[in-house]
């Protein structure tokens, strides 16, 4: 009797040990799922699809990228806009660039329209601290700088890579390099010391250490590099000068080896602190791939600038362990689903107004299950970059696409004149043969999409007709904070 006594309080109790392990388990699950993560993003700047050693690259070696991509969840075809300005833009707004106003990199045509809600200002309205490190490339007037447009932190340098003037309103520092640049932090520049993108991360990990475990955060970092012009540290450029014959293709690689080295350092240090598994970490790259395509171009056609989807297809890696399953997503997907995904992942009240912006959708459900129902989608592609005065109707069917998850219609012409080519992408990645013919419906469909998108977008072209200032925001701020002298190095 005494050990049947003794056999059920033990079951008793082992019982409510494997009870409240259970539910300490189970609330601990739920908590993960309804929890904010602090959310890092990283996004490179010309550095193409194939320049990576996890996407195919023979020569290049970024293990620290890499291992996003082994950790976290792949989206194999993502797609961005063919240049910079176009695609920051979309990433900021979940919508198309011309929808904001933005049509080249240049000319105030770069500019992100004010009546655009951005996704940092979204995170600050849902109670995260939102910083920006590096290139910001939307305007460089004071009323289009990320500190007016949701970021508590501004760490940038201006125009669309540092030391570039042209102009109007777009413009750098003058004299800015690569190396030791002057940066605008908060409203004032600040001579800084390094290699540009070491400094990037070395301010952005220094604000992430002053910020954890006040509120959550989001960390945007843009790297200017690989960039050109190819400005690059002696000892990152020795990694690849005896593997490649060409110099250009040695500078570059050492300019992603950098970014990759600095993508380590700040894994280690969320590691250290703790924050690991409640951090999402985003990789991207911006647009097609420049210098390295001359390597390799993981078999795909054309580069930045183009419709092609050499200029259009980038990374996209989301890591956040403990939440995220490793896994490649093979949906179609773009830049205009950031905006919508964070915002939810954030559980951020989106008004009306918000909601009839955003274009994209969110990737929370193939963040969750890769097979998740996904309907079919069409993306449109435009180059832009018209001459400036140019009226745009000249200028529809330059340089222009639109797809859906298997075929690309792609026009080459010189504007006016149609020049559809139809591309089956599931069969032929690389673009070579013109299956119009084959596929007339669906040239038809595709088409009429693209004529309705076209004109849906020409009364946001906001930015056409403007005229900037005599001399560049940047220049006469940096005068006046520091004289007249001609540039940093004076």
């Amino acid at each position: 009797m005494h050990h049947f006594r003794h056999r059920v309080l033990t079951t008793y109790i082992w019982g409510i040990v494997l009870f409240i392990l259970w539910g300490t388990d189970f609330i601990a699950n739920r908590a993960m799922s309804a929890s904010t993560p602090n959310i890092v993003f990283i996004l490179t700047d010309d550095q193409g699809f194939g320049d990576l050693s996890c996407n195919g690259n023979p020569i290049l070696k970024t293990p620290n990228i890499d291992r996003l991509h082994r950790e976290g969840v792949r989206f194999t075809d993502f797609m961005v806009s063919p240049t910079c300005s176009p695609t920051r833009s979309a990433l900021m707004t979940g919508r198309h660039e011309f929808r904001n106003g933005v049509t080249h990199t240049i000319l105030e045509r770069e500019r992100l329209t004010l009546s655009a809600t951005t996704l940092s200002q979204v995170l600050q309205s849902a109670g995260y601290a939102t910083g920006i490190f590096g290139k910001w490339h939307l305007g460089d007037e004071p009323e289009y700088w990320p500190s007016r447009r949701g970021f508590g932190e501004m760490f940038i340098h201006g125009a669309g890579g540092i030391g570039q003037s042209y102009p109007g309103s777009c413009g750098d520092a003058p004299g800015n390099t690569y190396f030791n640049p002057a940066i605008l932090h908060n409203g004032r520049f600040v001579k800084t010391q390094g290699y540009c993108t070491d400094v990037f991360f070395n301010q952005a990990v220094q604000w992430i250490e002053a910020t954890k475990g006040k509120k959550p955060f989001y960390c945007h970092i843009a790297t200017n590099a690989p960039h050109g012009p190819l400005q690059v540290r002696p000892e990152d450029e020795a990694r690849y000068a005896d593997l490649v014959k060409d110099k250009e293709v040695a500078k570059f690689f050492g300019m992603i080896a950098n970014i990759d080295d600095n993508v380590g350092k700040l894994l280690a240090k969320l590691s250290e602190w703790g924050l690991e598994r409640d951090t999402l970490v985003i990789f991207m790259n911006d647009n097609g791939g420049t210098v390295g395509t001359r390597i390799f171009n993981a078999g795909m056609r054309a580069q930045k600038g183009t419709p092609w989807l050499g200029g259009t297809r980038a990374s996209s890696f989301w890591r956040w362990p403990g939440m995220l399953k490793p896994t490649d997503v093979e949906k179609l997907a773009a830049h205009i689903d950031f905006f919508p995904t964070l915002a939810e992942l954030a559980g951020a009240k989106l008004s009306d107004d918000v909601r009839a912006q955003i274009e994209g959708r969110s990737l929370v459900p193939l963040l969750k299950n890769a097979q998740a129902d996904w309907p079919e989608r069409t993306l449109v592609t435009h180059v832009g970059r018209w001459p400036k005065g140019a009226s745009p109707a000249k200028f529809k069917y330059a340089n222009s696409s639109i797809r859906n998850s298997q075929f690309q219609l792609v026009s080459q012409s010189k504007g006016e004149a149609k020049n559809w080519q139809l591309f089956d992408l599931k069969a032929d990645l690389a673009e070579t043969t013109d299956v119009a013919a084959k596929f007339p419906a669906v040239v038809q469909q595709l088409e009429a999409e693209y004529d309705r998108w076209w004109d849906s977008v020409q009364p946001q072209f906001v930015n056409e007709d403007a005229i900037g200032p005599n001399e560049n925001p940047f220049k006469v701020l940096f005068e006046k904070q520091f004289g007249k002298a001609t540039s940093i190095r004076d």
